[in-house]
C-alpha cells in the first residue's frame, strides 16, 4: 500500500505596507546603513502600524490569500497551525483568531512555539495530521508581528526584525510532498537569546517595564555560532541519512537571520549561493515567516520534483531541517 505524504499545494503571504529603511533607523539610533548592510544584509523590513492591528491580522490575510488562490472554501479546511513568538495575547490561541477572521468553522486549531525553528516544526507536526489519513486539508502559518517585542533604541536588535505572515496549505499526496526532518534542541541556549519578562517567571511590573525586559534580549557572537553550525550540521546529517548530495538538490531555504549565516550555512552544506534563498534584504528577519515567506517569493522558480531542504536556527535553542520534494 502506498504511504500517504503531506505535500505543501500554496503558498500566500502577506507583508504589512508600512517600510522601515536602514536610512529611517540612522535617525532613530546610533547606526549607518553601511553597517546593518555589512553586517546582516538587511536593507529594509516592514512594520505592520495601526491601531488594534495584531499578528492574527496579518496571519487572517496569508490565510485568505491562499485559500482564495487554491479555491478553496474555507469550510474545507480540518485545522490550522499558527507558528509565532508574537500571540496576540497569551490565550486565546492567535490560530483561534485566525480561524474566526476567516471563517473557518470546521476545524481545530492551535498555537506552536520554537522560536524561528517553529515552522518547520509546526510543518512536520502538521504533516502527520495528514499521514493518519484523516486530514485532508491543513493550513499552517507563520507569523510574527516583531516591532511589538523590539527595543527601538537597541541598536544590535532593532535592526534585524521585521513583521509578515505566511501560510501554506498542506494536502495529501502519493508522490512529492514532505519526507524527512531531522529536530535538535538545547535548552541550555536560552540565556543568548530570550526575553526576560513577561512570562510566569518574572510577570510584568513596573520595574520589569522600566527596566526595558519585555524586548528580546540576544547575545549575537554566541547565536551566530551556534546557529551557522547547527543548521549546517543538521541539514548535512538530513542529507547523509537520505544520501543526498549538493548536486541533488535544487534549493536550500535557510531561516532568514542574518546574510552571513545564510552564506555560511550554504557553503558547509556545499551548495552554490544560486541554490540558496535568500530575501532578507527586504523583509529583515521575520522569524517564524522567513522560510514560507522564500518559498512564496521564489515560488514561480520551483518544479514538481524539486528537492528542497528547509532549515532553521531559533531561540531555546532550537533547531531543524526538513527535506521535501516540490509538489507543483
Amino acid at each position: 500500500m502506498t504511504q500517504i505524504k503531506a505535500a505543501i499545494t500554496a503558498v500566500h503571504g502577506h507583508l504589512p505596507d508600512y517600510i522601515l529603511t536602514n536610512q529611517e533607523l540612522e535617525k532613530m539610533v546610533d547606526t549607518t546603513d553601511e553597517w546593518i548592510s555589512t553586517r546582516t544584509g538587511i536593507k529594509e523590513r516592514r512594520i505592520l502600524k495601526g491601531n488594534g492591528l495584531a499578528t492574527s491580522d496579518m496571519g487572517a490575510e496569508a490565510v485568505k490569500g491562499l485559500l482564495k488562490k487554491r479555491g478553496i472554501d474555507p469550510a474545507e479546511v480540518d485545522m490550522l497551525l499558527c507558528s509565532t513568538v508574537t500571540p496576540d495575547m497569551k490565550f486565546p490561541a492567535t490560530a483561534n483568531l485566525i480561524s474566526h477572521k476567516t471563517d473557518i468553522r470546521n476545524a481545530f486549531s492551535y498555537d506552536m512555539n520554537a522560536a524561528c525553528s517553529g515552522f518547520i516544526y509546526a510543518l512536520v507536526t502538521a504533516s502527520k495530521y495528514i499521514e493518519s489519513g484523516r486530514y485532508k486539508k491543513v493550513v499552517v502559518i507563520g507569523a510574527d508581528k516583531m516591532s511589538s517585542i523590539v527595543d527601538y533604541t537597541d541598536r544590535q536588535t532593532c535592526v534585524i526584525f521585521g513583521d509578515a505572515a505566511c501560510a501554506v496549505l498542506l494536502e495529501p499526496t502519493e508522490e512529492n510532498g514532505i519526507i524527512d526532518h531531522e529536530f535538535e534542541t538545547d535548552g541550555a541556549g536560552y540565556v543568548h537569546l530570550h526575553m526576560k519578562a513577561g512570562g510566569s517567571l518574572k510577570p510584568p511590573t513596573y520595574e520589569t517595564i522600566d527596566a526595558r525586559q519585555h524586548y528580546v534580549y540576544q547575545e549575537g557572537q554566541a547565536v551566530f555560532k551556534f546557529a551557522v553550525t547547527k543548521m549546517a550540521g543538521v541539514s548535512v546529517d538530513l542529507m547523509q541519512r537520505n544520501n543526498l548530495r549538493a548536486e541533488d538538490l535544487a534549493w536550500v531555504v535557510p531561516h532568514q537571520a542574518n546574510l552571513r549565516i545564510i552564506e555560511a550555512t550554504g557553503k558547509r552544506m556545499g551548495v552554490p549561493a544560486d541554490k540558496v534563498m535568500v530575501n532578507i534584504q527586504k523583509y529583515g528577519n521575520t522569524t517564524n515567516a522567513t522560510i514560507p515567506l522564500c518559498l512564496w517569493d521564489y515560488e514561480n522558480q520551483l518544479k514538481k520534483g524539486d528537492n528542497i531542504i528547509l532549515t532553521a536556527f531559533g531561540g531555546g535553542f532550537t533547531w531543524g531541517a526538513v527535506w521535501l520534494k516540490w509538489a507543483y
